[in-house]
C-alpha cells in the first residue's frame, strides 16, 4: 500500500514537497506533479519534514525511570535541593525509597554528605548526579547499599570516607556503576521496569526520535528490553554498547568483553537489525564539575595536585579496545578532559582491523580538547560523538574557576571537529540532560543557554555549528556512527520511513528552534506519535 504524504517543506532533494511511503520504505522523494498514484494521502498543511531524529548517546532505562524521579535540575543550592526532596518525599507516601536525579556538584559546593540530607526522610535517599557519574546517599541509603567501612571500593570507583573510614554519602565513578546501579536494578520489579523502558520510547517518539545508541548496557537493562521486544512493538531501533568497567585482573576485564562479543554473535546487523548490540563502552575518566576528568595540566584550583588520571592503564585499555574490533565490536570511549582525549586517539590508534573494515570507532563526549585533537579523529576515522545539551552556559558556570579562562575556551569545538572532516554523531546523554534534539541543535549553533533562553551568554561561539551541519549530525551522522546509516538517517529512496513533522516559524538559527513543535513521528512508515493526542 501507497501512501503520499505532500504539501510539505521536504530539504532534499531542493523543492521537494511530498514523499511516498510504501509498506515501510521511502519510495518517492519530490515535487507532487512527478508522484507515483498512491492509495492514500495525508496532507502536511506546509509543515517541515526532516529525517526522524537519532540520539546518538543516551541511556534508555536510566531515562526512563528518571521520568518518575524526583528532579533536582532546577535546584540553585543546598536549601533548594532539601525543600524539593521533602516536597517529593510528601508525594510519595507509599515510595520504600527515595530516588533523585539532575544535582550538580556545582550546587553544593562540591559537598555531598549523607548528613546534609539525613534528617528529611527516614528511607532511602539515592541521588543521582545530573552526568550519572556520581551517587549521593543518606545514610539510609549507604545501609540499603550494604556500603560500610568494610566496603572494598571497586577498581576504578571512590568511595568518599571520613578519617575513620565510614562512607559520607558519595559514590563515585565505578563504584557508582557497579554498586548503585545494580542495587536500584534489583529493588525495581521486572513490571516497573518495563513501564520505565515504555515510557522513555513514548518520550522519545514524541521528540521525534526513531532511533537511539544505548551507551552503557548491562544485563539488566539488556534483559528488560528483551522482555519488552518479546511481549509488544517497539518504535524505535536500537544499537546498544555494552558497558566494559575497570577490574582486578584482565581476566575478568575480558569476561566482560567477551559477553559482549557473544551477545554481538546473536544480535547484530545480519541477524536483529533493529536491535542489537553494536559494541562496547569504556568510560577513559569522570567529569570537569567533579574534577574527575584527566586533564593534561591541574586543575585550576589545586595547581599544586596532579589532575586525576584516567581510569584505565593505556596498556590494559588497548588489549580490551583490540579484542573487541577483532570480534567485530565497535569500541565508545568516553573521553571528557584532553588527556583522556589524547590516551582515547592514541589507543584507537593502534587498531589495524585484520578484515581491513573499519568499525567505526567512537570518542564519547570531546568536552575538552587539544589543538590537534581535530585533525587526529578525522584522519583516524573516529567519530566524534558530542551532546551539545552539555555546552548550555547555564550549567558551566564553574568552568572558569576550575579551568582558567585559557583552557575553556577550548571547551567544545565541534566546528574543529568538523572543519577538519570528522564524522559528527550528536546525541543528548540523556537522563544526564534534556532528551529533546531541538534543544539539543539550539545550543549546537548559538552555543546558547536553552535552560535560561534570555540569557545572552555564550560558550566559545566560534565553535558553533551551522543549522545544516547539526541536523546531520543529529540524523546521518548519528545513523553512521552506529551502522544505521543503511536504513535511516536521511530521506532518500529505499531507506526505512522514518521522519518527523516539525511546525516552526522560520527555519533559521535562533529561538525559533525552542518553540518548535513535533506534530507527528512515523517510525517505518507507521504513526507512533501525533500532536493532537496530547490535546
Amino acid at each position: 500500500m501507497k501512501t503520499l504524504f505532500h504539501n510539505a517543506i521536504i530539504p532534499s532533494p531542493a523543492d521537494a514537497t511530498c514523499l511516498v511511503v510504501e509498506d515501510d520504505r521511502i519510495v518517492y522523494v519530490g515535487s507532487e506533479q512527478e508522484a507515483p498514484v498512491s492509495d492514500s494521502s495525508v496532507d502536511l498543511a506546509g509543515r517541515r519534514v526532516l529525517p526522524g531524529f537519532i540520539d546518538g548517546h543516551m541511556h534508555l532505562l536510566l531515562f526512563g525511570t528518571s521520568l518518575s524521579k524526583i528532579d533536582l535540575s532546577q535546584c540553585k543550592n543546598l536549601e533548594d535541593i532539601r525543600t524539593t526532596i521533602r516536597e517529593g518525599a510528601q508525594q510519595r507516601p507509599d515510595a520504600e525509597r527515595l530516588f533523585c536525579s539532575g544535582w550538580m556538584h556545582s550546587m553544593t559546593d562540591g559537598k555531598a554528605l549523607s548528613s546534609m540530607i539525613d534528617d528529611l526522610d527516614p528511607r532511602p535517599i539515592f541521588i543521582d548526579a545530573k552526568d550519572l557519574h556520581s551517587a549521593w546517599c543518606n545514610s539510609a541509603a549507604l545501609r540499603d547499599l550494604g556500603v560500610d567501612h568494610k566496603t572494598q571500593t571497586p577498581e576504578g570507583g571512590d568511595i568518599s570516607r571520613n578519617e575513620s573510614g565510614q562512607p559520607t554519602g558519595l559514590l563515585s565513578e565505578a563504584s557508582a556503576v557497579t554498586i548503585v546501579w545494580p542495587h536500584v536494578a534489583r529493588v525495581a520489579s521486572a513490571s516497573e521496569k518495563l513501564g520505565y523502558v515504555r515510557d522513555a520510547v513514548r518520550a522519545y517518539n514524541a521528540a521525534g526520535y526513531t532511533g537511539v545508541v544505548e551507551m552503557a548496557t548491562d544485563e539488566n537493562i539488556w534483559s528488560t528490553m528483551l522482555e519488552l521486544r518479546a511481549q509488544e512493538y517497539v518504535s524505535i531501533r536500537l544499537a546498544a554498547h555494552w558497558i566494559i568497567t575497570p577490574a582486578a585482573t584482565e581476566s575478568e576485564v575480558f569476561t566482560q568483553v567477551d559477553r559482549a562479543i557473544a551477545l554481538h554473535k546473536q544480535y547484530n546487523k545480519s541477524t536483529s537489525p533493529d536491535f542489537r548490540i553494536a559494541g562496547i563502552k569504556v568510560i577513559c575518566d569522570g567529569v570537569i564539575d567533579a574534577c574527575t576528568a584527566a586533564l593534561l595540566e591541574p586543575y585550576s584550583t589545586s595547581s599544586t595536585s596532579p589532575s586525576a588520571s584516567p581510569l584505565w592503564e593505556s596498556n590494559i585499555l588497548r588489549k580490551v579496545v583490540q579484542r573487541a574490533d577483532a570480534a567485530g565490536l565497535q569500541c565508545a570511549l568516553h573521553a571528557i578532559g584532553d588527556a583522556a582525549v589524547r590516551l582515547a586517539i592514541d589507543t584507537l590508534e593502534t587498531i589495524t582491523p585484520s578484515d581491513g573494515i573499519t568499525r567505526r570507532h567512537r570518542i564519547e563526549h570531546l568536552e575538552l580538547t587539544s589543538p590537534g585533537d581535530a585533525a587526529r579523529l578525522a584522519s583516524l576515522g573516529i567519530t566524534a560523538s558530542i551532546q551539545p545539551v552539555h555546552a548550555d552556559p547555564a550549567i558551566l558556570r564553574a568552568w572558569p574557576r576550575l579551568l582558567g579562562e585559557t583552557r575553556s575556551r577550548r571547551a567544545f569545538a565541534y566546528s574543529e571537529f568538523h572543519s577538519h572532516g570528522a564524522t559528527l554523531a550528536i546525541g543528548t546523554d540523556a537522563p544526564t540532560a534534556p532528551h529533546l534534539p531541538l534543544r539539543n541543535i539550539y545550543t549546537a549553533t548559538t552555543r546558547r543557554s536553552a535552560r535560561e533562553p534570555e540569557s545572552l551568554e555564550t560558550v566559545n561561539p566560534e565553535f558553533a555549528l551551522t543549522l545544516l551541519q547539526a541536523v546531520e549530525a543529529a540524523t546521518r551522522g548519528s545513523a553512521y556512527s552506529c551502522f544505521g546509516d543503511d536504513v535511516a538517517g536521511s530521506l532518500e529512496v529505499g531507506k526505512k520511513a522514518d521522519f518527523v513533522v516539525l511546525e516552526i516559524g522560520e527555519w533559521r538559527v535562533g529561538r525559533g528552534l525552542l518553540d518548535a513543535r513535533v506534530w507527528e513521528t512515523y517510525f517505518g512508515g507507521r504513526r507512533v506519535y501525533s500532536s493532537l493526542d496530547d490535546e
